[in-house]
């Protein structure tokens, strides 16, 4: 836990009543209050909200074998119903501050690989299958046994991997980091802003708000993260009125027409658990199953750590209280997701904006729950949050999961090689699975060439085997005519 958490956890901590709640959700046990998580369930909320939007427009803009698209309208619905109902399973379940939804990367796999091969009720069946499948190694003991085999600082590297991941997600979603298009021959691959240069009043407020959330975050302001997405957003609300500002990307800060709209549930239901094995084959189902599998399987695994170590939840051992529960309820969300054609939903890494808050239990989970179920009705209202509003939270987070680098001790190559990369690969490659599968080969590769592969675990050289597989996909679908 971070220097300022601790000084944020002895300010808040005061004279209270242990009621039911309280004792049901161990909020006074962990240091927390009422007060602290119903602020950490909004602010993981208002920095993950973007999925009401983005995950309708991935799905919404692909086609499925046949030329149909999914409607936009039930795939809020869905997204919102998905998101709010397997966030308070978790927070009741898990008791952890660790929200649900959609999984990008996941829904990008469901829109232009899955569904140009069969129709979209297969694709949802898939993916529901992928879920079962994750619940069975849940049941079995396999996933939680591959949790517990990393060696402690290789989770600490996990959780600061995590940390620049989550800041470069913030700094791309403002647009004050771009991509430059290959086709310009440039030195070098991204660039400030979308010109090189900074311009354009949407980045004016993110950059007032990072600068926000720095001052209170140095202050020690309670509420500094929820503070600065609100002012920020009111900032963006009157710099639109005024302004001429061609685009704010997803999500603009008007004040709707419309506050309230209907939701529409169209889409629940609309799968087919085994239709894809006739459109596409058995191996080839192999195939697309193990890969959201793995990079659901190990995306989850990255999160819920690197959340709960910055939560300071982690036992002596590096180990997460109510794993079992943790991980069940995440595979049973893919299944939910697939369920109601909203993708496979997973843990959100955007759920730290909330820990940083103060959240420490899952009742903050109830807050980001309700307020997902309030945007099956509401969402007009709650999407006006421009991404460079909640995009500083994201950076301060970022800073937040950073310190915990200074455990780590780098004059061990053994450990500090993988952790280099577990650190450098998340961000530079946009993927969790990714970082966690180049510093699980260079951990074993490591101790195998100083003549002590007997210390490293027999279920990480079965999951590093996994991921030379991962890595090696395409030739291997090569080889194999798929």
């Amino acid at each position: 836990m971070s220097e300022a958490q601790k000084t944020a956890r002895a300010q808040d901590t005061g004279p209270s009543t242990v009621t039911g709640v309280d004792r049901f959700f161990r909020i006074t046990e962990r240091g927390s209050t009422f007060g602290r998580e119903i602020r950490g369930g909004f602010a993981t909320f208002f920095t993950m909200a973007y999925i009401l939007v983005l995950n309708p427009l991935i799905l919404g803009s692909a086609k499925d074998k046949s030329g149909e698209q999914l409607d936009p309208v039930q795939l809020t619905t869905a997204t919102a119903l998905v998101a709010a109902v397997m966030t308070i399973v978790m927070g009741v379940g898990g008791n952890l501050p660790l929200a649900l939804a959609a999984g990008l990367g996941l829904n990008a796999i469901v829109a232009f690989q899955l569904a140009p091969l069969m129709s979209w009720d297969d694709a949802m069946g898939l993916i529901v299958l992928e879920g079962l499948l994750i619940c069975v190694l849940v049941v079995t003991g396999l996933r939680e046994a591959v949790m517990h085999a990393i060696p402690q600082q290789l989770k600490q590297a996990i959780s600061v991997g995590i940390g620049l991941f989550i800041a470069l997600i913030g700094f791309v979603d403002a647009g004050f980091v771009t991509r430059i298009p290959d086709a310009a021959n440039t030195t070098v691959p991204v660039q400030l802003g979308s010109t090189g240069t900074l311009a354009g009043w949407p980045m004016l407020v993110f950059c007032a708000g990072v600068l926000l959330t720095i001052a209170l975050l140095a202050r020690k302001v309670r509420g500094a993260i929820l503070i600065s997405i609100v002012t920020t957003t009111v900032v963006a609300l009157v710099v639109n009125a005024l302004a001429d500002v061609k685009t704010w990307g997803l999500t603009s800060p008007e004040w709707p027409g419309q506050v309230v709209d209907a939701p529409d549930f169209g889409l629940l239901g609309q799968f087919s658990l085994f239709g894809a094995f006739g459109q596409v084959g058995v191996v080839t189902v192999v195939l697309l199953v193990f890969t959201l599998i793995l990079s659901d399987f190990f995306d989850t695994m990255g999160t819920v750590v690197g959340v709960s170590a910055e939560a300071g939840l982690l036992d002596e051992d590096g180990k997460v209280p109510g794993l079992g529960r943790v991980l069940l309820i995440d595979g049973a969300a893919a299944v939910a997701g697939g369920a109601a054609s909203a993708s496979s939903a997973t843990s959100y890494i955007e759920s730290a904006a909330g820990v940083g808050e103060g959240a420490r239990t899952g009742f903050a989970n109830l807050v980001t729950g309700s307020l997902f179920g309030l945007a099956l009705f509401l969402t007009p209202l709650l999407t006006i949050v421009p991404l460079q509003a909640a995009a500083p939270a994201l950076v301060a987070v970022g800073f937040l999961m950073m310190t915990q680098v200074r455990h780590i001790d780098w004059e061990r190559y053994e450990i500090a090689i993988p952790a280099f990369l577990t650190i450098a690969v998340m961000p530079f490659t946009y993927s969790i699975t990714n970082g966690i599968g180049a510093g699980f080969l260079a951990y074993v590769l490591v101790k195998t060439v100083l003549g002590r592969a007997k210390e490293v675990h027999w279920l990480l050289w079965g999951t590093s085997a996994l991921f030379l597989v991962y890595f090696a996909i395409d030739p291997i679908e090569q080889l194999l005519g798929v």
